[in-house]
Formats: C-alpha cells, structure tokens, sequence
C-alpha cells in the first residue's frame, strides 16, 4: 500500500477526469469537509474537479487504487470486491 497526503501530493486533473462519474461526481466530494461548508455545491463534472484542485480537503477519502479501479471515500463492499 502507498499512502499520500493528499494536501502534499492531490490527485492530478488527469486522474480526477479519469475517475470522477459525470452523472455522480458530487459522491466524489467530502460534504463533512468545513471547506465544503462555506461554498454552494457545484453544478457540473468540471466545476467540482475544479474545486477539487483548489481544496484537495473537498475530494472524498481515502481513494483506494489497485490497477483501474479506484474508489473514493471508505465503502467496506468495494474494498472487499478489490
């Protein structure tokens, strides 16, 4: 396993392109995060990557990546399937 700090070392814009579902990304985004609190949510895919890359705080954790697949935020199933 390979552990980052994601203020040190955020995602790149590739990878979150990659990886963000257009239809879902504000399931990719941290609402706990005080960040998230003071701003509205974002509208589209790019907005919220965009957002992302400002305040890596927003992107949901841990990202758990093994190959292709990668998953955001803690879901015991989906750690389970990998």
């Amino acid at each position: 396993m390979d552990e980052r700090d994601i203020n040190r070392q955020p995602p790149s814009r590739a990878f979150l392109e990659r990886h963000v579902d257009a239809a879902r990304f504000i399931d990719f985004i941290s609402r706990r995060s005080p960040v998230f609190k003071t701003r509205a949510l974002p509208t589209s895919k790019r907005e919220a990557i965009g957002l992302m890359l400002e305040q890596p705080n927003l992107i949901r954790r841990p990202i758990l990546v093994d190959g292709d697949e990668v998953v955001f935020g803690f879901d015991k199933d989906a750690y389970g399937r990998l």
